[in-house]
């Protein structure tokens, strides 16, 4: 998993990427498509056309880091915004990296009584 700071925010791109962009490529994107600062410390996700394949890039204060991940089966749930940016949280992130739907995730279980 990423070391999320506490104050860090997470965007995912909304739309799909060209996932032959690497370091400057997403970073020129998250600028002028995101209209943020790819350098703030945030961390930006982009999915690919076929939504199998995830890269998020993100400034650690020392230098730029580049995760991806591809899944084997199925796709990553996105968001249908065509365009522009939705934040989420550090624990929707780990949810959507796994694979699992992180908008409506369902508790397995509810304690019945108190005490």
């Amino acid at each position: 998993m990423i070391p999320v700071p506490a104050s860090t925010r997470i965007w995912l791109a909304g739309g799909v990427t060209d996932m032959r962009k690497g370091f400057v490529g997403l970073s020129a994107q998250a600028e002028a498509v995101l209209k943020a600062d790819p350098y703030s410390g945030h961390l930006f996700v982009f999915r690919g056309r076929r939504g199998d394949l995830l890269k998020i890039i993100w400034f650690d204060g020392q230098g730029s880091c580049l995760f991806s991940k591809r899944l084997e089966r199925g796709r990553f749930v996105w968001p249908s915004v065509a365009s522009g940016k939705v934040v989420i949280t550090a624990a929707q992130l780990a949810m959507l990296l796994e694979g699992i739907d992180w908008r409506s995730p369902e508790r397995t279980w509810r304690p019945l009584t108190t005490g």
